[in-house]
C-alpha cells in the first residue's frame, strides 16, 4: 500500500494539524493526498473522533489517510512548548478547535508568526469574523441558518442534507487557501493567516437562489415544491417497488423516451408537444408515465436508457457504493489498511491529475505511531 510521494505536487511541504471531527481533517487529508507531510497531533489517548458511535463511526478514516500521528498534550506547558517547536518545522498549521482556544494556549497565528513569518495558518471555523464569530456552529446549525435545509426539505419542513457538506466543503477552501498562500509565499517568503468557515460556505451553496431572489423579487421554493423547468425530471417508481431517476429535458430527448418505452402513442398528444405545454400538464404526464413504467423492470430498462442517451439513475444507498463497478473499475475505491490491522475502503480525491488519482500512500495510522520519528526532529525522546 505504501507509495512514494516524490512526485506529487506537494512533495516537500510539510504540515502540523491540530483538528478532529471532520473539516479541518479534510483539509489535512487533502494536502497529504497531494504530497505533503501532514502530522496529525492527538491528544493523550487519540482523537476522540477516532471513537464516535452511529453515523459518526466513520469520520476518522475517511478523512484521516496518509497522515502521521503525533501524541501531545497540549494543555501542559511541555506540550505546548514541543507543539509550538513543531509548528516552527512546518509550512502549514491547521486548527479546528473552538474560538479562542489556539490563543489561549499561546498557539495562534498571531503568536506563531512572530517566531515563523513564513507560516501559513489555517483556522476553521463556524463563521468568519463578524456578528457570530463566537457562535459555536455544527454541520446541521449552518444548514439551517444558510438556506440550505429550507431548501432541501418540503415546506415547512426543513431538513439537513445527508452527509456533511459544510464540514467537507470548509475543509476544501481551506485547502484552497493553502495551495495559493504557498504560491504568495514563494513570491513574498511570508505565510499568512486563512480562515474557513460553515457558514460562509453554506451561503455560497445558496448563492444561485439568492442571486434568483435579487433577479425576480420572487423568493424560491423549497426544492420539493419548486415548479420544474422539465416536463420530465423526477423519480418513477418501477415493477417489483424499484425507484429510478429520469430526465427528459429536451423535445428530441421526450421523443427518444417515448420510443424506448414503445409508446409511441403519446407523441399524438396534443399538449405533449413541447417542453413548454408538457409543463403545464405535468401531473397528468408523469401519472400516465408512472403508470407506463411500473410495468418496467429497472434492469432490463436503465441499459435502454443508457444507450439512447437519456439521464437516469437508480437510487443507490451509501453500502452499495462499495461495490459500484465504475468507482472499483476507474480506481476511486481503493483498499486501505485501517489503525486496526483491517482493511477498510477509502474513497480518493474525485480528481485526476496527469492521468492519475492521488492513491492511499500509508496505512490510517495509530495514536502517537509516529512520535519517535516527529519528536527526534525536535531533539526530543518520545515517552
Amino acid at each position: 500500500m505504501t507509495q512514494s510521494n516524490e512526485s506529487l505536487p506537494l512533495a516537500g511541504i510539510r504540515v502540523v494539524e491540530f483538528t478532529h471531527m471532520v473539516m479541518g481533517p479534510t483539509c489535512g487529508m487533502i494536502l497529504a493526498d497531494l504530497g505533503a507531510e501532514v502530522i496529525k497531533v492527538e491528544p493523550p489517548g487519540g482523537d476522540k473522533t477516532r471513537k464516535l458511535p452511529g453515523l459518526g463511526i466513520g469520520f476518522f478514516r475517511a478523512f484521516n489517510r496518509n497522515k502521521k500521528s503525533v501524541v501531545l498534550d497540549i494543555t501542559t506547558d511541555e506540550g505546548r512548548a514541543t507543539a509550538a517547536q513543531l509548528a516552527g518545522q512546518c509550512d502549514v498549521l491547521l486548527e479546528n478547535f473552538r474560538p479562542g482556544l489556539m490563543r489561549k494556549l499561546g498557539l495562534d497565528y498571531d503568536t506563531l508568526s512572530k517566531s515563523c513569518p513564513q507560516l501559513i495558518y489555517v483556522s476553521h471555523k463556524g463563521f468568519l469574523p463578524g456578528p457570530y464569530e463566537n457562535r459555536l456552529a455544527l454541520d446541521e446549525v449552518v444548514q439551517m441558518m444558510g438556506g440550505l435545509s429550507y431548501m432541501t426539505g418540503p415546506k415547512g419542513r426543513p431538513l439537513r442534507a445527508g452527509t456533511s457538506v459544510n464540514d467537507i466543503m470548509g475543509g476544501m477552501f481551506g485547502a484552497i487557501g493553502v495551495l495559493a498562500a504557498l504560491r504568495e509565499r514563494d513570491r513574498t517568503g511570508r505565510g499568512q493567516e486563512i480562515q474557513s468557515a460553515l457558514f460562509e460556505n453554506c451561503v455560497f451553496l445558496a448563492s444561485q437562489h439568492m442571486q434568483q431572489y435579487a433577479m425576480t423579487g420572487e423568493a424560491p421554493p423549497p426544492m420539493p415544491s419548486r415548479v420544474s423547468a422539465w416536463s420530465v425530471y423526477d423519480v418513477f417508481t418501477l415493477a417489483d417497488d424499484e425507484q429510478l431517476f429520469i430526465g427528459a429535458v429536451s423535445d428530441k430527448q421526450f421523443v427518444t423516451l417515448c420510443k424506448v418505452l414503445e409508446r409511441p402513442d403519446l407523441l399524438d398528444v396534443p399538449e405533449y408537444a413541447s417542453n413548454a405545454s408538457r409543463v403545464e400538464v405535468r401531473p397528468q404526464l408523469l401519472e400516465q408515465l408512472g403508470n407506463i413504467l411500473r410495468h418496467h423492470r429497472v434492469a432490463e430498462l436503465a441499459p435502454k436508457l443508457e444507450a439512447a442517451g437519456i439521464p437516469y439513475a437508480p437510487i443507490v444507498r451509501p453500502d452499495q457504493l462499495l461495490d459500484d463497478v465504475h468507482l472499483k473499475e476507474s480506481g476511486g475505491l481503493v483498499p486501505m489498511q485501517a489503525e486496526d490491522g483491517s482493511t477498510a475502503p477509502a474513497v480518493l480525491l474525485p480528481l485526476l491529475m496527469g492521468g492519475r488519482r492521488p492513491g492511499v500512500r500509508s496505512p490510517l495510522p495509530k495514536p502517537g505511531e509516529h512520535n519517535d520519528e516527529i519528536l527526534a526532529r525536535l531533539g526530543k525522546a518520545a515517552r
